[in-house]
Protein backbone atom coordinates (compact mmCIF):
# COMPACT_ATOMS: atom_id res chain seq x y z
CA UNK A 1 0.00 0.00 0.00
CA UNK A 2 1.19 3.54 -0.79
CA UNK A 3 -0.24 5.10 2.39
CA UNK A 4 -0.78 3.15 5.61
CA UNK A 5 -2.22 4.85 8.70
CA UNK A 6 -2.49 2.71 11.83
CA UNK A 7 -4.24 3.81 15.04
CA UNK A 8 -3.11 7.42 14.72
CA UNK A 9 -4.04 10.00 17.35
CA UNK A 10 -2.94 13.63 17.64
CA UNK A 11 -3.35 15.69 20.79
CA UNK A 12 -2.85 19.45 21.09
CA UNK A 13 -2.80 20.25 24.80
CA UNK A 14 -6.15 18.95 26.00
CA UNK A 15 -7.72 18.83 22.53
CA UNK A 16 -7.74 15.53 20.60
CA UNK A 17 -7.54 16.47 16.92
CA UNK A 18 -7.34 12.83 15.73
CA UNK A 19 -8.69 9.83 17.62
CA UNK A 20 -7.31 6.37 16.71
CA UNK A 21 -7.57 6.69 12.90
CA UNK A 22 -6.66 3.82 10.55
CA UNK A 23 -6.85 3.47 6.75
CA UNK A 24 -4.80 2.35 3.76
CA UNK A 25 -4.69 3.75 0.21
CA UNK A 26 -3.22 1.85 -2.72
CA UNK A 27 -1.58 2.91 -5.97
CA UNK A 28 -4.02 4.15 -8.61
CA UNK A 29 -6.63 5.29 -6.07
CA UNK A 30 -8.04 8.80 -5.87
CA UNK A 31 -9.53 9.16 -2.40
CA UNK A 32 -11.68 12.08 -1.31
CA UNK A 33 -10.89 13.08 2.28
CA UNK A 34 -13.92 14.93 3.62
CA UNK A 35 -15.05 16.46 6.86
CA UNK A 36 -16.37 19.71 8.35
CA UNK A 37 -13.98 22.47 9.41
CA UNK A 38 -11.93 21.36 12.39
CA UNK A 39 -12.55 17.64 11.79
CA UNK A 40 -8.82 16.85 11.54
CA UNK A 41 -8.28 16.57 7.77
CA UNK A 42 -5.36 18.99 7.51
CA UNK A 43 -3.79 17.54 10.66
CA UNK A 44 -3.81 14.06 9.12
CA UNK A 45 -2.33 15.36 5.87
CA UNK A 46 0.44 17.19 7.73
CA UNK A 47 1.33 13.98 9.58
CA UNK A 48 1.49 11.98 6.33
CA UNK A 49 3.77 14.61 4.79
CA UNK A 50 6.03 14.74 7.93
CA UNK A 51 5.21 18.41 8.70
CA UNK A 52 4.05 17.43 12.18
CA UNK A 53 4.34 14.23 14.23
CA UNK A 54 1.47 12.11 15.52
CA UNK A 55 1.02 11.58 19.26
CA UNK A 56 0.28 7.88 18.89
CA UNK A 57 0.17 5.30 16.09
CA UNK A 58 2.21 4.75 12.94
CA UNK A 59 2.16 6.14 9.38
CA UNK A 60 4.13 4.92 6.37
CA UNK A 61 4.33 6.12 2.78
CA UNK A 62 5.62 3.65 0.18
CA UNK A 63 6.88 1.53 3.06
CA UNK A 64 8.83 4.42 4.67
CA UNK A 65 7.93 5.35 8.24
CA UNK A 66 7.20 9.09 8.55
CA UNK A 67 9.11 9.36 11.86
CA UNK A 68 12.19 7.26 11.14
CA UNK A 69 12.60 7.97 7.41
CA UNK A 70 11.14 11.45 6.80
CA UNK A 71 13.44 12.33 3.90
CA UNK A 72 12.43 9.20 1.96
CA UNK A 73 8.78 10.05 2.62
CA UNK A 74 9.28 13.61 1.31
CA UNK A 75 10.88 12.21 -1.85
CA UNK A 76 7.79 10.03 -2.34
CA UNK A 77 5.18 12.76 -1.77
CA UNK A 78 3.95 15.73 -3.77
CA UNK A 79 2.07 18.09 -1.43
CA UNK A 80 -0.19 21.05 -2.15
CA UNK A 81 -1.21 22.56 1.21
CA UNK A 82 -4.45 24.48 1.72
CA UNK A 83 -2.60 27.79 2.01
CA UNK A 84 -0.20 27.50 -0.92
CA UNK A 85 3.10 29.21 0.10
CA UNK A 86 4.74 31.04 -2.82
CA UNK A 87 7.43 33.67 -3.39
CA UNK A 88 5.28 36.38 -4.98
CA UNK A 89 8.26 38.42 -6.23
CA UNK A 90 9.61 35.54 -8.30
CA UNK A 91 8.62 34.79 -11.88
CA UNK A 92 6.58 31.62 -12.44
CA UNK A 93 9.25 29.76 -14.39
CA UNK A 94 12.00 31.07 -12.12
CA UNK A 95 10.20 29.74 -9.04
CA UNK A 96 9.50 26.33 -10.57
CA UNK A 97 13.16 26.11 -11.71
CA UNK A 98 14.26 26.99 -8.17
CA UNK A 99 12.04 24.20 -6.80
CA UNK A 100 13.44 21.88 -9.46
CA UNK A 101 16.98 22.57 -8.26
CA UNK A 102 15.93 21.59 -4.72
CA UNK A 103 14.63 18.27 -6.07
CA UNK A 104 17.57 17.97 -8.53
CA UNK A 105 15.32 17.42 -11.54
CA UNK A 106 16.28 18.04 -15.18
CA UNK A 107 15.50 21.46 -16.72
CA UNK A 108 13.35 19.72 -19.32
CA UNK A 109 11.09 18.51 -16.49
CA UNK A 110 10.37 22.13 -15.52
CA UNK A 111 9.02 22.92 -18.99
CA UNK A 112 7.08 19.67 -18.97
CA UNK A 113 5.14 20.42 -15.77
CA UNK A 114 4.55 24.06 -16.78
CA UNK A 115 2.80 22.78 -19.88
CA UNK A 116 1.05 19.97 -18.01
CA UNK A 117 -0.71 22.33 -15.57
CA UNK A 118 -1.50 24.96 -18.22
CA UNK A 119 0.94 27.65 -17.07
CA UNK A 120 2.73 28.24 -20.39
CA UNK A 121 0.99 31.60 -21.11
CA UNK A 122 1.83 32.83 -17.57
CA UNK A 123 5.36 31.41 -17.26
CA UNK A 124 7.09 34.81 -17.63
CA UNK A 125 4.85 36.70 -15.21
CA UNK A 126 5.57 37.35 -11.56
CA UNK A 127 3.60 35.07 -9.25
CA UNK A 128 2.21 38.13 -7.49
CA UNK A 129 0.49 39.14 -10.75
CA UNK A 130 -1.40 35.85 -11.05
CA UNK A 131 -4.98 35.13 -10.09
CA UNK A 132 -5.63 32.75 -7.21
CA UNK A 133 -6.47 30.00 -9.68
CA UNK A 134 -3.13 30.31 -11.48
CA UNK A 135 -1.28 30.41 -8.15
CA UNK A 136 -2.89 27.04 -7.39
CA UNK A 137 -1.49 25.77 -10.67
CA UNK A 138 2.00 26.89 -9.63
CA UNK A 139 1.61 24.87 -6.44
CA UNK A 140 0.45 21.84 -8.44
CA UNK A 141 3.42 22.19 -10.79
CA UNK A 142 5.85 22.14 -7.84
CA UNK A 143 4.06 19.11 -6.35
CA UNK A 144 4.44 17.28 -9.69
CA UNK A 145 8.08 18.25 -10.34
CA UNK A 146 9.88 15.29 -8.79
CA UNK A 147 7.32 12.76 -10.15
CA UNK A 148 6.31 11.41 -6.72
CA UNK A 149 4.28 8.24 -6.15
CA UNK A 150 1.85 9.92 -3.74
CA UNK A 151 -0.02 13.22 -4.00
CA UNK A 152 -1.56 14.98 -1.02
CA UNK A 153 -3.84 17.77 -2.24
CA UNK A 154 -5.51 19.98 0.38
CA UNK A 155 -8.30 22.05 -1.23
CA UNK A 156 -6.54 22.10 -4.65
CA UNK A 157 -9.45 23.64 -6.59
CA UNK A 158 -10.02 26.64 -4.32
CA UNK A 159 -10.41 29.84 -6.33
CA UNK A 160 -10.58 28.23 -9.77
CA UNK A 161 -13.12 29.39 -12.35
CA UNK A 162 -15.39 26.76 -14.05
CA UNK A 163 -13.04 26.24 -17.01
CA UNK A 164 -10.01 25.88 -14.74
CA UNK A 165 -11.97 23.42 -12.56
CA UNK A 166 -12.53 21.13 -15.53
CA UNK A 167 -8.84 21.31 -16.51
CA UNK A 168 -7.49 20.66 -13.01
CA UNK A 169 -10.08 17.92 -12.47
CA UNK A 170 -8.84 16.18 -15.62
CA UNK A 171 -5.23 16.59 -14.47
CA UNK A 172 -5.97 15.03 -11.07
CA UNK A 173 -7.79 12.11 -12.73
CA UNK A 174 -4.83 11.64 -15.09
CA UNK A 175 -2.39 11.63 -12.15
CA UNK A 176 -4.58 9.12 -10.32
CA UNK A 177 -4.33 6.49 -13.05
CA UNK A 178 -0.83 5.54 -11.88
CA UNK A 179 -0.33 7.44 -8.62
CA UNK A 180 -1.96 7.56 -5.19
CA UNK A 181 -3.99 10.74 -4.61
CA UNK A 182 -5.46 11.89 -1.28
CA UNK A 183 -7.71 14.80 -2.13
CA UNK A 184 -9.34 17.08 0.44
CA UNK A 185 -12.13 19.44 -0.57
CA UNK A 186 -15.42 20.96 0.58
CA UNK A 187 -16.85 20.84 -2.96
CA UNK A 188 -18.93 17.66 -3.17
CA UNK A 189 -19.29 17.89 -6.96
CA UNK A 190 -15.50 17.69 -7.25
CA UNK A 191 -15.40 14.50 -5.19
CA UNK A 192 -18.16 12.90 -7.27
CA UNK A 193 -16.37 13.88 -10.49
CA UNK A 194 -12.84 12.86 -9.49
CA UNK A 195 -12.70 10.33 -6.64
CA UNK A 196 -13.04 6.54 -6.54
CA UNK A 197 -13.43 6.32 -2.78
CA UNK A 198 -14.49 8.57 0.08
CA UNK A 199 -13.22 8.81 3.64
CA UNK A 200 -15.34 11.07 5.86
CA UNK A 201 -13.89 12.26 9.16
CA UNK A 202 -15.81 14.01 11.93
CA UNK A 203 -14.48 15.24 15.29
CA UNK A 204 -11.21 13.40 14.74
CA UNK A 205 -12.73 9.99 13.93
CA UNK A 206 -13.55 8.24 10.65
CA UNK A 207 -17.32 7.92 10.21
CA UNK A 208 -17.24 6.21 6.81
CA UNK A 209 -14.70 4.76 4.38
CA UNK A 210 -16.31 3.36 1.22
CA UNK A 211 -16.10 3.29 -2.54
CA UNK A 212 -18.12 6.14 -4.03
CA UNK A 213 -20.41 3.80 -5.95
CA UNK A 214 -21.12 1.83 -2.75
CA UNK A 215 -22.14 5.02 -0.95
CA UNK A 216 -24.47 6.02 -3.75
CA UNK A 217 -26.09 2.59 -4.08
CA UNK A 218 -26.66 2.04 -0.36
CA UNK A 219 -30.27 1.21 0.49
CA UNK A 220 -31.46 4.46 1.99
CA UNK A 221 -34.06 7.11 1.39
CA UNK A 222 -34.17 10.80 2.25
CA UNK A 223 -37.43 12.69 2.58
CA UNK A 224 -37.69 16.40 3.31
CA UNK A 225 -40.92 17.27 5.14
CA UNK A 226 -42.55 20.37 6.58
CA UNK A 227 -45.18 20.23 9.30
CA UNK A 228 -47.53 23.02 10.35
CA UNK A 229 -46.16 22.98 13.90
CA UNK A 230 -42.74 22.69 15.50
CA UNK A 231 -42.13 19.25 17.03
CA UNK A 232 -39.47 17.67 19.20
CA UNK A 233 -36.99 15.12 17.85
CA UNK A 234 -38.16 12.54 20.42
CA UNK A 235 -41.56 12.47 18.71
CA UNK A 236 -40.25 12.18 15.17
CA UNK A 237 -37.99 9.29 16.24
CA UNK A 238 -41.18 7.16 16.44
CA UNK A 239 -41.22 6.89 12.62
CA UNK A 240 -40.37 3.34 11.46
CA UNK A 241 -36.95 2.63 9.89
CA UNK A 242 -35.78 6.18 10.67
CA UNK A 243 -31.97 6.38 10.99
CA UNK A 244 -31.41 10.14 11.00
CA UNK A 245 -33.53 13.24 11.60
CA UNK A 246 -32.09 16.70 10.92
CA UNK A 247 -34.07 19.83 11.76
CA UNK A 248 -33.16 22.04 8.78
CA UNK A 249 -35.10 25.06 10.03
CA UNK A 250 -38.27 25.75 12.01
CA UNK A 251 -40.79 23.02 11.10
CA UNK A 252 -38.79 21.47 8.24
CA UNK A 253 -36.98 18.15 8.71
CA UNK A 254 -34.68 16.02 6.59
CA UNK A 255 -35.44 12.38 7.39
CA UNK A 256 -33.23 9.44 6.41
CA UNK A 257 -34.73 5.94 6.35
CA UNK A 258 -32.94 2.59 6.07
CA UNK A 259 -35.21 1.35 3.27
CA UNK A 260 -35.87 2.00 -0.41
CA UNK A 261 -39.64 1.71 0.20
CA UNK A 262 -41.52 5.01 -0.21
CA UNK A 263 -41.97 6.24 3.38
CA UNK A 264 -44.18 9.24 2.57
CA UNK A 265 -47.43 7.39 3.38
CA UNK A 266 -45.96 6.47 6.78
CA UNK A 267 -45.03 10.12 7.37
CA UNK A 268 -48.58 11.18 6.43
CA UNK A 269 -50.03 8.66 8.93
CA UNK A 270 -47.56 9.88 11.57
CA UNK A 271 -48.69 13.48 11.06
CA UNK A 272 -52.39 12.52 11.24
CA UNK A 273 -51.94 10.41 14.39
CA UNK A 274 -50.12 13.26 16.15
CA UNK A 275 -52.50 16.07 15.20
CA UNK A 276 -50.14 17.59 12.64
CA UNK A 277 -50.65 18.81 9.10
CA UNK A 278 -48.10 17.85 6.44
CA UNK A 279 -47.41 21.00 4.40
CA UNK A 280 -44.89 19.40 2.04
CA UNK A 281 -43.14 16.07 1.50
CA UNK A 282 -40.38 15.58 -1.05
CA UNK A 283 -38.08 12.65 -1.75
CA UNK A 284 -34.43 13.62 -2.25
CA UNK A 285 -31.60 11.76 -3.92
CA UNK A 286 -29.06 10.15 -1.61
CA UNK A 287 -26.27 12.30 -3.02
CA UNK A 288 -22.88 12.79 -1.43
CA UNK A 289 -23.88 16.11 0.12
CA UNK A 290 -26.84 14.47 1.87
CA UNK A 291 -24.65 11.62 3.09
CA UNK A 292 -22.05 14.09 4.34
CA UNK A 293 -24.67 16.07 6.27
CA UNK A 294 -26.22 12.98 7.80
CA UNK A 295 -22.84 11.59 8.95
CA UNK A 296 -21.38 14.82 10.34
CA UNK A 297 -24.34 16.48 12.07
Amino acid sequence: MSITVENVSKVYGEQKALDNISFTIGSGEIVGFLGPNGAGKSTMMKIITTYIAQTEGAVSVNGHNVETKPMLVKQSVGYLPEHNPLYLDMYVKEYIQFSGQVHKVAKSRVNEVIEQVGLSPEAHKKIGQLSKGYRQRVGLAVALLHDPEVFILDEPTTGLDPNQLVEIRSLIKEIGTTKTVLFSTHIMQEVEAVCDRVIIINKGSIVTDKKLNELKSSEAQIVEVEFDLRIEEQLIQKLPKLTKAINIHDNTWQLTFSTSKDMRPAIFDFAHDNGLKLLQSQQKNQDLESLFRSLTK
